[in-house]
């Protein structure tokens, strides 16, 4: 009886195993009929194991990018191309200090092949101790001038 060349994902060690073999079968550059087979199938394989991952963890999608970055030794700065947004963006983004637009989303779902609603999902971002008081104050003069 042959064996299996792929099997369904088991553990994170096959995982990244299974990523970099799909990763290096895409750049090859090699278009026949088995080489887009295998791809699928690689492809099939990493969304069941991300997709059951992500039921099983209650992760925000900042954690989730975290979790990712480090499932795919991936750095902040990578996001900068991956994304086509700035320094500061992805850093504000990491730290809770900006949500993810839309755009981003769809670029983070399309890869790390997973749906666009685990990076859409209500989290809490970190406001500046000093922004309501930026606030505050705009409204408080304008009232007072409105007042004079």
């Amino acid at each position: 009886m042959e064996t299996l060349k792929y099997k369904v994902i088991t553990g994170k060690k096959q995982y990244k195993e299974y990523c970099n073999i799909l990763e290096r079968l895409v750049f090859s550059g090699a278009k026949d009929r088995n080489t887009r087979d295998e791809i699928a199938l690689l492809t099939l394989l990493i969304e069941k194991w991300d997709a059951e991952q992500l039921s099983s963890t209650e992760l925000d999608p900042v954690q989730l990018l975290h979790s990712f970055l480090k499932d795919h030794d991936l750095k902040a700065k990578d996001l900068v191309g991956i994304l086509g947004i700035s320094k500061g963006y992805v850093s504000d983004m990491l730290h809770y200090k900006k949500g993810l637009s839309k755009e981003v989303i769809r670029k983070l779902a399309d890869y790390f092949k997973v749906s666009q609603e685990a990076f859409n999902r209500p989290y809490k971002l970190v406001v500046p101790e000093s922004q309501h008081l930026k606030n505050t104050g705009v409204t408080h003069n304008k009232k007072a001038q409105a007042a004079a």
